[in-house]
């Protein structure tokens, strides 16, 4: 089932102008306009939510704007820097989101996600990172998500929710009680139903299809069948000159697998000799296959690392074989490299001494490309067991951190330090028995204490904070590692309270 998302951003023009502003840019609650010419007049194109709090609407004459609101900052809306700022959101998009995604004018992108949502984490999680990345960059956004562009359209634009997740087949309930202008029908149209009495868009879907074919053509019940999923809406993929691509159209379409597979290595092939000549190496390639009915089918791979080796990149996109869906067959395949990055190809050093590292990049690329998470961890400079270590890409470069190894560290840390009751002798000495998670244990062995002092510089509580770490060994030979919270005497250093924070072997 095809899953569409449409991302509608409200005021983007206005944003746009904040954002090219930067530093300077005026007070949000201060209302902006862009204005522009319908004819021989100047009026309202764009405005931001401030202005609409106004007051002010679209189309209403500029004179009149200024008018109502005392200090209104009015500027000419630029509508080709718009559209061209917009397909490069679009091409950000591609590389992060899905392989077909494409601007939606004036104000809004519209992607195919089909079988991406899980890359993110489910659909919630990746509309929420979408409207989570463009308000980062200080626009303005509502997403839906829906079996349809149209029905996607619909309420990302009309809907009562900033995010919009319509379930399986039920485009039709979601819309049914938005207004016309949800259908993407023209203006004229939407005004002369409105004399009719039409007022929504389940009124439209319940009337007999002729009478309004009549007197308003085929739009009409065009818009209607797209918008709950009857009839295709191909989705063009934005595409660029400095995107390496390679492609093969057919006169007879095909559709079997071993045929499918066969021109993947052969696409394959001649993407990598055309990022070879450019010095590139692919880190994410979308495989596009045309159908012959319209349809589009897609299959993204990624990489860990830049590459340009045609077994493991073929690897990849066969993989996927399985989720395409040929239809009556496909006409055109298209593969492209929609990230790639300088890749620099030296030579291999070996000698008699030194081990060869093995190369787990073909291993890491296919587990991550069937929706895992794969990442090490790495040391970061902090005395604190909990900030010194952080989760990095498998294939990210060594660093020269590491671990204290003065002390020894549990194999174990848990999550978050857990309370622990105990009988010790203060200040420094581990304690003689302790309770953790209902069971009581008694110490046989114990070494420490280990302070640990709090980081200052980045929290003002932890000037004076301390914790006392011990390694001990209960009765039957399991270790542990706990700690003290304060040195034992003073109460500013810490609770004194005794936490359980990881386990040995």
């Amino acid at each position: 089932m095809q899953r569409v998302v449409s991302l509608y951003l409200p005021t983007w023009s206005t944003d746009r102008y904040r954002r090219a502003l930067g530093k300077q840019a005026p007070p949000v609650d201060q209302p902006v306009v862009m204005i522009g010419r319908q004819g021989n007049r100047r009026v309202v194109l764009a405005q931001d939510a401030a202005a609409s709090a106004a007051g002010l609407r679209l189309g209403m004459p500029a004179s009149k704007a200024q008018a109502i609101v005392s200090g209104l900052i009015v500027e000419e809306l630029k509508a080709a820097e718009d559209a061209r700022a917009l397909r490069d959101l679009a091409l950000w998009f591609l590389r992060i989101y899905a392989p077909i995604v494409s601007p939606d004018p004036p104000a809004g992108l519209v992607l195919d996600t089909t079988g991406a949502d899980h890359l993110h984490g489910n659909e919630h999680l990746m509309l929420t990172g979408m409207i989570n990345r463009l308000h980062g960059i200080g626009f303005a956004a509502r997403a839906a998500i829906a079996d349809s562009w149209g029905a996607a359209h619909a309420l990302a634009r009309f809907g009562r929710d900033q995010i919009t997740i319509v379930p399986e087949h039920g485009a039709g309930q979601a819309i049914a009680h938005l207004p016309l202008a949800a259908l993407r029908l023209e203006d004229r149209i939407i005004r002369d139903l409105k004399v009719l009495g039409f007022r929504t868009v389940t009124e439209l879907m319940t009337t007999a299809r002729a009478p309004l074919t009549l007197r308003f053509g085929p739009e009409v019940g065009r818009r209607l069948d797209q918008a709950h999923g009857f009839l295709s809406e191909p989705i063009e993929p934005v595409r660029v000159p400095e995107l390496v691509e390679a492609f093969r159209f057919f006169a007879e379409p095909i559709s079997a697998a071993e045929t499918i597979a066969r021109y993947i290595e052969k696409l394959v092939r001649q993407l990598c000799q055309d990022l070879e000549k450019r010095g590139l190496g692919a880190r994410r390639v979308d495989l596009l296959l045309h159908r012959v009915d319209s349809g589009l089918q897609a299959i993204r791979a990624g990489t860990s690392r830049p590459v340009r080796d045609v077994k493991q990149l073929t690897r990849l996109l066969a993989d996927r074989i399985d989720t395409i869906n040929p239809g009556f067959g496909i006409e055109k395949m298209v593969l492209t490299a929609t990230h790639a990055e300088a890749l620099l190809v030296g030579q291999t050093r070996s000698t008699l001494l030194d081990d060869a590292r093995a190369d787990i990049g073909e291993t890491v690329d296919v587990i991550i490309n069937r929706g895992h998470r794969v990442y090490r961890y790495a040391a970061v400079a902090s005395d604190v067991p909990e900030r010194s270590i952080q989760k990095v890409s498998v294939q990210a470069a060594d660093d020269c951190l590491g671990w204290p190894d003065h002390w020894p560290r549990p194999v174990r840390l848990l999550a978050r330090p857990e309370p622990i009751q105990t009988m010790a002798l203060l200040p420094d000495h581990p304690p003689r028995s302790f309770t953790w998670r209902g069971v009581r244990r008694v110490v046989k062995r114990a070494d420490g204490p280990e302070r640990v002092f709090g980081e200052w510089w980045k929290r003002d509580r932890e000037q004076a904070a301390v914790r006392d770490y011990f390694t001990v060994e209960d009765e039957v030979g399991e270790r542990f590692w706990i700690f003290r919270s304060g040195d034992g005497e003073h109460a500013n250093t810490g609770s004194q309270g005794w936490f359980m924070h990881g386990l040995f072997g």
